[in-house]
């Protein structure tokens, strides 16, 4: 039986345990560049012991963006300094990872702390966004996008390409592509945004197909060797819940049988009226779920901040990662404090000598 500081081996790639630092967006870059916060920001969380860090959603595009100030990967400027952030996590212990993606209707969007909502209409600093249908999400997202022509599609899906070809020579070893949260891939998935009549709308196989070849063009660029994972949103809370995850667990079928290597189970937060039942590891039971019918590695997030509970998700087979957001922004060093819950023998392996020493010494100290 495994628990949360065993390790875990995908593909040739060994976690020093399961703990993953899942993207989480900084608003921090200036066109779609990486600058001394976002160094900082994931070095210390790799120099804190997780296993796998996981750089924040970055843009396929300028248009792909969330705000204007969201990472991107869609030149060469980027990518080196998106490299030295993937040699930093590494010599600190941990496995670099990026997620790539295209924000679509949910683009152009204000900073969280500055609105959380759509530029307004002739603002400069906004843009036209785009997606499966002319639908809006709604409330503080009021936009309507353009709906894509069949010319666009192949556009967003090479920009996927170029973006996982650009992650992986700038040395990222784990990619994840970003299908979730009710951005562009998940709006092609939902109901609730995808009103298409021609091949890419309608049934679920036709709303799964930008997802399906997009998977299978990035699969194509990025090494074998190297685990290629998506980010997914299941179930949308909406009433149709069952029918929904149905549909995830065929897609993700398709995915791992052509090579996808872990699903991060998520949410698809593709409507407003979502009736979402937040709670601690929600959504442990559901990724079990999707682990067992489509036998796949899963992680998921989304109120595993308990050492305890992270712990067992791991032992109860529920998940084989659990990514563990906030409670690394409150402390990056958050794998020690996870070992000391869990009565781990000298954890203070995790960290580097001159925190370890101390944290240490203050741990005796106190008992």
């Amino acid at each position: 039986m495994s628990g949360l500081f065993d390790t875990f081996r995908l593909k040739t790639l060994t976690l020093r345990n399961r703990i993953a630092v899942p993207p989480m967006c900084q608003y921090s870059a200036i066109d779609g560049v990486s600058n001394e916060w976002h160094r900082v920001h994931y070095n210390s969380l790799a120099r804190g012991g997780a296993g796998l860090v996981i750089v924040e959603a970055t843009a396929v595009s300028p248009e792909g963006r969330i705000t204007p100030a969201c990472l991107g990967i869609w030149n060469d400027e980027q990518a080196e300094k998106l490299g030295q952030i993937a040699r930093e996590i590494k010599a600190s212990g941990a496995v670099p990872g990026i997620q790539i993606g295209h924000a679509g209707r949910k683009a152009s969007a204000n900073k969280p702390w500055e609105g959380d909502d759509h530029i307004a209409e002739g603002d400069p600093a906004g843009w036209e966004t785009i997606s499966p249908s002319a639908v809006a999400f709604g409330n503080n997202l009021p936009r309507v996008p353009k709906a894509m022509t069949l010319e666009d599609i192949k556009r967003v899906r090479e920009d996927f390409v170029r973006a996982a070809e650009r992650a992986r020579d700038a040395g990222y070893e784990w990619l994840e592509l970003h299908f979730a949260h009710g951005y562009l891939a998940q709006s092609f998935f939902s109901v609730h945004a995808n009103q298409r009549t021609d091949e890419y709308g309608g049934d679920a196989a036709g709303r799964s197909r930008f997802l399906r070849e997009t998977f299978d063009a990035v699969r194509a660029v990025w090494p074998e060797n190297l685990p290629l994972t998506a980010r997914f949103g299941v179930l949308e809370f909406d009433g149709r819940d069952e029918e929904t995850l149905q549909e995830a667990i065929e897609l993700t079928r398709y995915w791992r049988e052509n090579g996808l290597d872990l699903l991060s189970v998520s949410i698809g937060f593709s409507t407003p009226d979502a009736n979402i039942p937040w709670g601690a590891a929600f959504l442990a039971p559901i990724a079990e779920r999707v682990r067992r019918e489509a036998q796949i590695p899963v992680a998921s997030a989304w109120g595993i901040d308990s050492p305890l509970i992270a712990n067992t998700t791991i032992e109860q087979q529920q998940l084989d990662l659990v990514m563990v957001g906030r409670a690394h922004l409150q402390n990056p060093n958050w794998p020690y404090q996870a070992a000391l819950a869990l009565n781990k023998d000298r954890p203070s392996w995790v960290l580097p000598a001159p925190y370890a020493h101390w944290l240490e010494r203050y741990r005796v100290s106190e008992s």
